[in-house]
């Protein structure tokens, strides 16, 4: 699927989409499969719910220890972007990347929860609290054809640690690349809420 002061959030579009183009195919009857760099993290029911998680400030799920540090992060995402008169579609693939930016402590990513653009949580990708090592990584795919979250798709993802850490740095990159046409963005988590000392995110170049 985690503030002390927002983290910068950046959006880099390039566009180049031909007229008349139309979206890759039909929506799913239900969510789309997911994707990740451990082909066991699967997606959690797909039955949509209201609430919102209770944040970093549950302390204690951290694998190993008990939560010192921690933040509930923000991630825009985009299922489907409008172009031209905004009657037409484009689908995207969106690929959310968490990336623990510490070279020698490991965190605990609590939650990772896909939401729509009515706040409705449509699923989630961690079925339980997992650790990423010293500059590791992890991904989770939102396929092109899956569009329950809509253009104003969100993940929340909550990290946690037992010692003072490198916040980790957590993006959406979505793509498309169907009939010729290339398109890509990328947008940056922001921090909503926080436990402990944890700082923003460094900022990339």
């Amino acid at each position: 699927m985690l503030r002390s002061r927002p983290a910068r959030f950046a959006v880099a579009l390039a566009v180049a989409v031909a007229a008349g183009c139309a979206p890759d195919g039909p929506p799913p009857a239900g969510g789309a499969a997911v994707g990740g760099v451990e082909e066991g993290r699967a997606a959690e029911g797909g039955a949509a719910a209201p609430d919102v998680p209770g944040g970093a400030a549950e302390a204690g799920r951290v694998v190993g220890g008990e939560a010192v540090v921690g933040q509930t992060v923000y991630v825009p995402a985009y299922s489907h972007i409008f172009h031209q008169d905004g009657t037409r579609e484009l689908d995207l693939t969106t690929t959310l990347s968490v990336r623990n930016t510490d070279p020698e402590r490991a965190i605990t990513v609590a939650s990772v929860g896909y939401y729509d653009s009515g706040g409705r949580r449509v699923r989630g990708y961690a079925e339980r609290p997992f650790q990423l090592g010293p500059l590791s990584s992890e991904a989770f795919v939102v396929e092109a054809r899956d569009r329950t979250g809509g253009v104003g798709a969100t993940f929340l993802v909550e990290w946690e640690a037992a010692a003072e850490v490198s916040p980790p740095i957590v993006e959406a990159v979505m793509v498309s690349t169907a009939q010729n046409q290339g398109i890509s963005l990328l947008t940056r988590g922001r921090v909503v809420r926080s436990l402990g000392g944890a700082a923003a995110p460094p900022d990339l170049p």
